[in-house]
């Protein structure tokens, strides 16, 4: 009873650890309502050579001339921010995997047709379950902003340098210019406006757009991760409820075990301490069912979670699925390779990050050069020194040209090519790791696979031929009760073995299908 207890409140820490994650806590912080943040992870092939805050830091000013007719130009002012390069948390966020709930071990299990374990028939069905998923998932809508927030960007990218105005009023007296050689007063409006002459501008938008593919291919993956743990979530769910099956089952044919027991104890065929153990073994059952009953809840508040189900229907509302799947043989691992090397979003997501690291080196290249300013000066008013003279008026053109001279970005540009080289050498990495992902869901199917064959064909007509022939009468005797306790245990310890490799099976059925990132099976 104590490690029943035990059981139970270790199955409660693990439901308010379900809850969280299946409710999109984040596995990394993200500071709510900051417009930097993400709920995106780091993005492959951001260089972190572009200054995603525009002006950021210390404002570098154009130098000046002699004279108000040169402006001071901050760069901060006239170029538009860069909305690309290394964002802290940029790009979609892995979803953190459930934990697969552990299923009460203890018990006798009886005997369960396998169609019972689908469920009502008006239950929700896995494929309806994916669509709501994809349909009103909190953490997937969340994510989906980001791509908003790309295109966004994109829209920044574009934009091009304001203009300048700036008036000001030189050589003004503190007093009047009589006997000095001051003056006259003069009173100047000045225009200008940046031009970029080596195509940054294009570089940013081509940028922005590379970086836009690679948030889009991250929140592919992350559908597809989102639809992991629904598997496991689901999965969870029909293996409680299998359990509970099964246990009721035993717990039934215990029953009918006791009765018969309890009458040929009272005539003297059998010991008391036979029918005690039976008892004992009753109320075993009877308390793993109890824990099962708590996982299957359990369990339904996590899917319910995911599925955004209300939370008093948590608990009630109907799952029909099944464990057995179908008897069909793995497609040839060498199919299932090209398939997921062709298919699977993360894999895109750093083919992608490689276009824009080169597309990030390309701007690098781009922003040696800083903008040319044209100056414009249409007014130029000096007030006359000789009083009843008319005011004298010109005007005046220049141009603010920068000479890179030492500083021509060479750090930037090195970086975005080392950053190209690590999102090349990334890509092949997780090459590699997809491919052992993919031969070992594949040798796990296989193996769930074999297992049940042989436990169906073989294991379970013969554990159930046993039991039938424990409860067989001999001749003029009834059955042995040393024999048929024997052959129930040996049938339990067996059925539990088919339950556990039901779920096994399933579950790899499942797991094939995330590595692939297609449905190989139903």
């Amino acid at each position: 009873m104590r490690l029943s207890l035990i059981r139970v409140q270790a199955l409660a820490i693990m439901s308010v650890a379900s809850l969280l994650v299946a409710s999109g806590v984040p596995a990394q912080s993200v500071t709510p309502g900051d417009p930097s943040s993400s709920a995106l992870g780091d993005a492959p092939g951001a260089s972190g050579a572009v200054d995603l805050g525009g002006s950021g830091g210390v404002e570098q000013v154009i130098p000046v001339g002699p004279g108000p007719s040169y402006p001071r130009v901050p760069r901060g002012i006239t170029q538009p921010p860069e909305p690309f390069g290394l964002q802290d948390g940029l790009g979609i966020e892995s979803s953190t995997p459930l934990v697969e709930s552990s299923l009460p071990v203890g018990g006798r299990l009886g005997a369960v047709p396998l169609d019972e374990l689908e469920g009502p028939d008006d239950g929700l069905t896995i494929d309806q379950a994916i669509d709501r998923l994809l349909a009103i998932n909190l953490e997937l809508r969340a994510q989906a902003m980001e791509i908003s927030k790309a295109r966004a960007d994109v829209l920044t990218a574009g934009l091009r340098g304001n203009p300048l105005i700036y008036t000001d009023a030189s050589l003004v007296p503190y007093g009047d210019f009589d006997g000095t050689a001051g003056g006259p007063t003069q009173y100047d409006l000045n225009i200008t406006l940046p031009i970029d002459l080596n195509g940054k501008r294009r570089r940013r938008i081509e940028a922005a757009v590379r970086a836009q593919e690679v948030t889009e291919a991250l929140y592919q993956d992350a559908v597809r991760l989102q639809i992991d743990n629904l598997y496991t979530a689901w999965i969870d769910v029909l293996a409680a409820q299998a359990t509970i099956q099964f246990l009721k089952a035993g717990l039934e044919s215990l029953e009918t075990q006791k009765r018969m027991t309890e009458q040929r104890v009272r005539d003297g065929a059998m010991s008391r301490t036979e029918f005690n153990n039976l008892e004992i073994l009753i109320d075993s059952t009877d308390l793993t069912l109890l824990e099962a009953l708590e996982t299957f809840e359990d369990a339904k508040r996590t899917l319910a979670a995911l599925l955004l189900i209300p939370l008093e229907e948590a608990e009630t509302f109907p799952v029909r699925g099944t464990l057995r799947g179908f008897d069909l043989p793995s497609p040839p691992i060498e199919l299932l390779i090209e398939q997921a090397r062709a298919i699977r979003p993360d894999l895109a997501a750093f083919r992608l990050g490689v276009h824009r690291a080169q597309s990030e080196v390309r701007l690098a290249r781009a922003n040696r050069v800083d903008d040319v300013f044209l100056l414009y000066q249409p007014f130029t008013a000096q007030e006359a020194l000789v009083p009843g003279e008319r005011m004298a008026t010109s005007w005046a053109m220049g141009v603010t040209i920068p000479v890179p001279i030492f500083n021509r970005n060479q750090g930037n540009i090195a970086r975005a090519q080392h950053t190209v080289v690590q999102t090349q050498t990334q890509l092949e990495n997780l090459e590699r790791q997809v491919i052992l992902e993919v031969q070992r869901a594949e040798a796990a199917y296989s193996v769930t696979l074999a297992t049940i064959t042989r436990l169906q064909e073989e294991t379970l007509p013969a554990a159930r031929e046993n039991l039938e022939l424990s409860l067989a009468k001999r001749g003029t005797e009834g059955p042995d009760p040393i024999s048929q306790i024997e052959a129930q245990r040996a049938f339990g310890e067996i059925a539990r073995q088919y339950l556990d490799a039901l779920v096994r099976h399933r579950r790899s059925m499942f797991r094939l299908n995330t590595a692939v990132g297609t449905r190989v099976f139903p």
